[in-house]
This record gives structure tokens, sequence and C-alpha cells, in this order.
């Protein structure tokens, strides 16, 4: 009598097991991760909420209104006036002026700045450390009464003006001018371009450069293709820091400047608070501003961005 033998069993070529969620876990353990994140943050968001896009939603609000012919505000009849008065002789001119004088503000940080945070990368830690604290001292008092010291030494019996009739040099006042006004520029926002640039400039890799010179490259020729590409973040970064505030500056213009150095910033601040009272124009000069300046930045950044 014969048996009869059962076949193997066939195993299949693919896992028949069952799938294990493992993509699944790991979404909701983002989504709890983003919902702690969220709730750590809720506080910096309301924050924000209240004290800046509150202000700038009711400043939109404010640009659209118009004026009474009391001179009050008035945010029933909506309309583009206030708008329309942007091109008059008037602004552009002062425009014209916060524009350069920003700029040229910049250039100047940039090339104090540039040489002093490269010096400061390439010294010991306790030297840096030390020059890091003198960068900093300016933010320890306040920025009016360094504003106000400035206009002591700049002034008809200040040291700067004796030391240039010392050399031979009469009449020059710098007090209630233009130059003055950017030499007060300089010093406040200074700090501000020398530490982007010592950040940057403190990662870079010396021994490109030097591999550079192997490569007998000149010291221009390593600076201008290792050191400055390196280092450009460092540039974009401070120079956004100081041309924004610098365009926008109201403490340093007021006190150092005078009638034929008005700024945006003191020209906007007179249509809130001096006899003007024309909040709607105010209004429409800052927004103004401000979406001339982001557009400005954020195409600085991508220009930047692109030759990295």
């Amino acid at each position: 009598m014969s048996t009869t033998v059962p076949p193997p069993d066939v195993q299949p070529d693919f896992d028949t097991s069952p799938p294990v969620h493992g993509a699944g876990l790991e979404r909701d353990a983002e989504k709890a991760a983003s919902r702690r994140g969220f709730l750590v943050g809720l506080p910096s968001y309301a924050y924000l909420v209240a004290f800046f896009a509150t202000p700038l939603l009711i400043v939109v609000v404010y640009s659209f209104a118009s004026r009474s012919v009391r001179g009050a505000t008035v945010l029933t009849d909506w309309n583009l006036r206030s708008y329309g008065r942007l091109t008059d002789s008037l602004v552009l001119t002062i425009a014209w002026r916060s524009l350069w004088i920003a700029t040229l503000t910049t250039l100047v940080c940039l090339l104090i700045a540039y040489p002093f945070a490269y010096y400061l990368s390439t010294r010991p830690a306790r030297i840096r450390a030390v020059l890091l604290v003198l960068v900093m001292i300016p933010f320890w008092s306040n920025f009016l009464v360094r504003t106000y010291a400035w206009r002591m030494l700049l002034g008809g019996d200040g040291p700067f003006t004796r030391l240039l009739e010392a050399v031979g040099i009469d009449g020059v006042q710098l007090l209630f001018t233009p130059t003055g006004v950017m030499v007060g520029l300089v010093y406040g926002y200074l700090p501000f371009m020398i530490l982007p640039l010592y950040a940057a400039l403190e990662r870079l890799d010396h021994s490109l450069v030097e591999a550079a010179r192997d490569l007998y490259a000149s010291g221009w020729q390593a600076f201008w293709k290792v050191t400055w590409p390196l280092s450009r973040p460092g540039v974009i970064a401070g120079s956004i820091l100081v041309f924004i505030p610098s365009f926008g500056a109201y403490v340093t213009p007021e006190i150092l400047g005078g009638r034929g150095s008005t700024m945006l910033g003191s020209y906007i601040a007179r249509q809130f608070i001096g006899s003007a009272s024309d909040w709607p124009f105010g209004s429409a000069l800052s927004v103004a501003i401000l979406v001339v300046m982001m557009i400005a930045a954020t195409a600085y950044f991508r220009a930047g961005g692109k030759n990295l």
C-alpha cells in the first residue's frame, strides 16, 4: 500500500505579512511635535499680532482715510488722495536725500567694519572677547544720550571743529548738516555691520586662502576669489541692518540735522505730532516706505543668494 506524500508548502515570492504602519506613526509624531511647538510659541505669536500686526493694520487703514475741514481724520470716506501726494516735489526731494544719506552710511560702515571684522576674526580667543565687548559697549547706553553727545562734539566749539581750525581749515560747519547726520548714523549703526561680518568671517576656512596663494594668486586675487564670496552673507545682512534704519531714521536727523537735512523719518513724524496733523498722509508715507523696503530687501537677498 503506497502512501501519498503531501507536496511541500510553496512560499510566495512577496511578503504577505501585515504592513507595519510606520509612516502613519511618524506623521502622527510630527503632528504632535508641531502642535507642541505651536503652543510653546503661542505667546510670541500673540505678542507679534498685538504689537506688530495690529498697529500695522491700523496704519494701513488710516492711509485710506481723509481729513475734515478742521483737520480731523475721517475713517468713513476712504480714498487714495494720500497716496497721490507721494509724488509731490517736496516728498521726492526728502526721499532722495534719505536714499543717498542711507546709501553713503551703509558704504562707510562697510568700509570701516570689514577690516575690523577680519582683524577680529583672526585674533586669539581672549583678545577677540575683549574686542567684541568694546564693539557692544555702545549698546549699554541710551541711543538718544549718545546722539546728544555727538551734538556737542560736532558743535562750533567742539573738538572736531577746533581740530579743523588747527590745521588751517576754517568755516567748516558739521552740525546741522547732512554730513553731521551721516556721522551720527555711522556711529549709531556701525555695530550692526561689524557683528554679521564677524560671524561670517569667523567661520571662514583660512586654509582656502593659503591654497589660493600656493596656486600663485596675489593677495588681492585671493581676497576677491575666496574671502569676499565666503563673507558675502555677512555683507548682505550687515547692509540690510544698516540701510533700513538709516533710511527711516528719526532721532539722528532731528538732533544733528537742520532744515536742509530732513529725512523721511522726521517728515513722517511731523505728520503725526507736528503742526501738519495729517495722519492719512503720514500713514500713506509709512506704508509706501514699508513696501519699497520689503521689495528692495527681498531682491537684495535673492541676488546675494544666487551669487553664493
